[in-house]
């Protein structure tokens, strides 16, 4: 069978393969072997790493894997895991494309079992609508909006004719954006009973590594350099002297309650901006003791609906909560000293002043 399709499952052609390699799925699913052990290992490595895994040595096995990944993510049927399945086969595809691509700037055929940009801009309706350009490529404006998130504004960036110059990083994002969309499509979907009935082990394993990663609520340090994105750009707004809605501010004083500050604190962060520091007193107070253990701060799916979720990183792709992100950074910077022990404002910390 074509190798090309096992590593990028999510094409088109490979719909095709599937049937013609997988047979009967009901009788792959009862059989429970290879091609079911890697779609597990596929959603279970999304939730812990954020990308889904190595790929298995037998290709039949890596493309029937793919399929059945899809049905166990939609009969789990949470947001947060199709988000962060999504993501991951997005991820794992964009390190793979981009190693595939040679660096130069012509749009290029496949040599061997790598996938060419060619291949990559018909997969996704771009034929034609990505240019060379003498500094990377262009992107006719409507695919572009298409793609691009809220980061990449488009008042910052020079227009002509319909087209916007992108990098060639920018152009693997904008790629990789349109692997996330292919694989988010149609799930989660409907699943044939005898298909449930025979992954229903797998089902609550992944269900239980869910409930699992429940964000943490105690940490060793405040660490205001190491906040998630959303939360320094809410402090920035807070600096800076806006009223923040009522979920903006829900979802910073939430999370300023649980890395252990007071109402007293907390007051003091939204006075240096003048505005709204008595809410935010009253809220932390509320949120204190017995209530922060009943009100988390919003994950990131929440946080993202209401459009708090601003500037994501690399490590926001691999996370699905801002305490958890606080964790994770927390772990890899090792020692760090408490914003209590150096005195100071939050607000000065993140400044570095």
């Amino acid at each position: 069978m074509d190798r090309l399709l096992a590593r990028y499952p999510f094409l088109s052609a490979a719909r095709e393969a599937v049937g013609e390699e997988g047979g009967d799925m009901v009788a792959l699913v009862a059989d429970g072997g290879p091609p079911v052990e890697r779609a597990v290992e596929r959603v279970e490595t999304c939730l812990r790493e954020g990308t889904v895994g190595d790929p298995h040595r037998d290709p039949r096995t890596e493309l029937l894997s793919y399929p059945v990944a899809r049905a166990l993510v939609s009969l789990v049927d949470e947001p947060v895991l199709v988000r962060r399945y999504a993501d991951a086969e997005a991820r794992t595809a964009h390190r793979r494309f981009t190693a595939d691509l040679d660096d130069d700037r012509e749009l290029q055929s496949a040599r061997g079992q790598r996938i060419s940009l060619r291949r990559l801009l018909a997969e996704f309706d771009l034929s034609g609508k990505v240019e060379d350009a003498p500094e990377g490529y262009r992107i006719t404006v409507g695919r572009y909006l298409s793609l691009s998130g809220e980061d990449w504004r488009l008042v910052a960036r020079p227009l002509a004719d319909g087209w916007v110059p992108v990098s060639r990083e920018e152009l693997m994002a904008l790629l990789r954006e349109a692997v996330r969309e292919r694989v988010a499509e149609g799930l989660p979907q409907a699943v044939p009973e005898e298909i449930a009935d025979g992954l229903a082990d797998e089902v609550a394993g992944v269900e239980s590594l869910l409930a699992d990663r429940s964000p943490p609520r105690e940490f060793d340090a405040v660490a205001p350099e190491l906040f998630p994105p959303c939360v320094t750009s809410l402090l920035a707004r807070v600096s800076e002297g806006e009223d923040l809605e009522h979920h903006s501010r829900f979802a910073l004083v939430s999370f300023l309650v649980s890395m252990g500050l007071d109402a007293e604190e907390v007051e003091a962060i939204f006075e240096r901006g003048g505005t709204g520091a008595e809410t935010a007193a009253y809220q932390a107070e509320r949120l204190g003791d017995d209530g922060r253990a009943a009100y988390a701060p919003p994950s990131c799916e929440a946080m993202e609906a209401l459009g708090d979720c601003v500037n994501p990183d690399d490590r926001c792709e691999t996370i699905d909560h801002p305490l958890s992100y606080y964790e994770a950074a927390l772990d890899d910077a090792g020692t760090v000293p408490d914003w209590r022990e150096t005195g100071g404002s939050i607000l000065d910390r993140l400044s570095g002043d």
